[in-house]
């Protein structure tokens, strides 16, 4: 690098940035900013950038703008920006296949949005291929409800899946491969009890089971033993220090029918050995899951490679906590059957169609997952994080609407009949509400107005001791700006479910009529809600947040 060039040019740069006069430090900064090492030469460069502002600034700006013509600009290179997921260091061109596999057992919440999210995006990312597979091969969980809701709330988040896979689907495969490692000697019918067998694997003792012959045999009788009698357990290494190494079940029995295949199959796989032919057998490249999983990456690789599948790359990320919030789907049914939430969509949830009934947004959700990062540190959120994102996104889409809590009746004198006008947002040239007023009004009941004290209907005038004063804003008046609706047969009766799933009644202006079941929209210094339903004589929103 010419640096008396290339400080002469920045100088030239900077001095028709600012009409004509260059800054000293500015130059420094961007000549060092292009060669830390120079720092080392601080007092040439500072000369060298004194005595070229000094012949820069002597120049017209006309003539500053024809010397850089001649000479070029120096364009300041672009920092890129480090890349969520960068760290996985995939290569430009590499085929990139990813999959989220739920268990259709309960309703998703948030935890499985960030998983979700982390793999589509990444799909995405380089251009890869993203499938939703159903992990559906523990019939004792799955529900026929949950295939469908699953999906629903997938959609919902803007996830678009480029194949949709069912692991039940893949019966003959899982048997296939099972015979395959009882034939070569690396899984066994175990017989042992439960607690024996539970006790041996903790202690590092061989299974007995695993040095018996006749395996063949013994597979083909497993499939008609009795539930409980008998699992099929891979032959590794009793002293593994990773105790889900030592021995694992591979198959079980279990009587009971499932949600899409009946009473076709009774011999089920587990899910580390499921999960790693399912991965192994459809090329998924990557996977990203939740640190719970962590243990048993080292099991599904090690079955991949005895199989000799496609081997899967996962990184297990810490899970995020929303402090306070149930989460486990026991708890949850638990607590709908004991009537203490009202459901899955209770808004003291973060279940999905919570989060959605209540009014946060599927941007809001993904900027929020994204925003907690792929660390393998626990760390615990609150609401607010999620509020702060979707509050962003909502002041500048919701319309605005009055809405009076426990309303009472006030009297202003000097006023009279009119129509009057109220912008559906202060910002956006989205148009007007109309209401007719008269002298009587609907205020919150807190909001009475104290003597002698000047207050200022929202939209409207000031008044003072009931009395009309003026309608311009007045800033010397320090009015207390207080909400109002006019006294009309024409508002319409509201209930707010709150966060705590407790109800406020109140009244709206009757413009609401217009609003949309699952429109979004703020009532005007209570906060932003969401209209769920409309009956006859009431409409009945949700509370998002403030």
């Amino acid at each position: 690098m010419d640096i008396k060039k290339t400080i002469y040019i920045l100088t030239l740069q900077n001095a028709i940035k600012y009409n004509g006069k260059a800054n000293p430090g500015s130059i420094m900064g961007l000549i060092f900013g292009m060669d830390p090492k120079l720092k080392q030469k601080a007092k040439e460069i500072s000369k060298e950038v004194q005595e070229s502002i000094k012949k820069v600034n002597s120049l017209s700006l006309e003539e500053q703008k024809n010397q850089l013509k001649q000479t070029g600009e120096i364009k300041k290179e672009k920092k890129q920006e480090a890349g969520i997921f960068d760290f996985l260091k995939i290569k430009k061109g590499e085929k990139i296949i990813t999959a989220f596999p739920p268990g259709p057992e309960k309703y998703p919440h948030i935890g499985h949005a960030k998983a979700l999210l982390l793999n589509y995006l990444l799909a995405k990312e380089y251009g890869g291929k993203f499938v939703l597979r159903f992990e559906d091969t523990n019939p004792r969980l799955v529900k026929n409800e949950f295939y469908e809701i699953m999906k629903e709330n997938f959609k919902w988040l803007g996830v678009k899946w480029d194949k949709l896979q069912y692991a039940s689907d893949n019966m003959d495969l899982f048997y296939s491969l099972g015979k395959k490692l009882i034939k070569s000697g690396d899984a066994y019918v175990c017989y042992c009890e439960r607690e024996i067998a539970s006790k041996n694997r903790r202690a590092g003792i061989a299974c007995d089971c695993s040095k018996q012959t006749n395996q063949l045999e013994k597979w083909d009788k497993f499939f008609k033993a009795k539930q409980g009698s008998a699992i099929v357990r891979l032959n590794i290494d009793m002293e593994h220090k990773n105790t889900v190494m030592r021995d694992p079940a591979i198959f079980r029995i279990i009587d009971e029918k499932h949600a899409r295949l009946g009473n076709k199959f009774r011999v089920w796989p587990t899910y580390d050995f499921q999960n790693a032919i399912m991965d192994g057998k459809y090329g998924i490249t990557h996977r990203l899951r939740s640190k719970e999983f962590e243990l048993r990456s080292e099991l599904q690789r090690y079955i991949q490679k005895l199989l000799k599948l496609k081997t899967t790359t996962t990184y297990e990320f810490a899970r995020f906590n929303m402090v306070g919030v149930l989460s486990s789907g026991r708890e949850i049914r638990e607590k709908i059957e004991k009537k203490e939430i009202s459901g899955w969509d209770d808004p003291r949830l973060t279940t999905l169609v919570a989060l959605k009934r209540r009014g946060f947004l599927p941007k809001s959700i993904k900027d929020f997952v994204v925003s907690t990062g792929i660390s393998k540190t626990e760390s615990k959120v609150t609401w607010d994080s999620l509020i702060m994102i979707n509050k962003r996104y909502l002041d500048r889409d919701a319309n605005r609407y009055s809405f009076i809590e426990d309303p009472q009746k006030i009297k202003i004198s000097g006023t009279k009949e009119d129509t009057i006008k109220m912008p559906l947002h202060p910002e956006e040239k989205r148009g007007f509400r109309k209401l007719k007023i008269n002298k009587e009004f609907y205020i919150q009941k807190s909001d009475k107005p104290k003597k002698d004290k000047i207050y200022r209907f929202m939209h409207l005038f000031n008044f003072k001791n009931n009395k009309f004063i003026s309608e311009e804003y007045d800033q010397s008046f320090k009015a207390k700006l207080i909400h109002w609706l006019p006294v009309s047969e024409e508002n319409i009766k509201v209930d707010i479910i709150m966060n705590d799933n407790k109800i406020t009644e109140g009244l709206a202006e009757k413009t609401i009529k217009k609003v949309k079941i699952g429109e979004l929209i703020q009532f005007e210094r209570f906060g932003f809600c969401r209209l769920d339903k409309k009956t006859k004589n009431k409409y009945i929103f949700y509370f998002t947040h403030k």
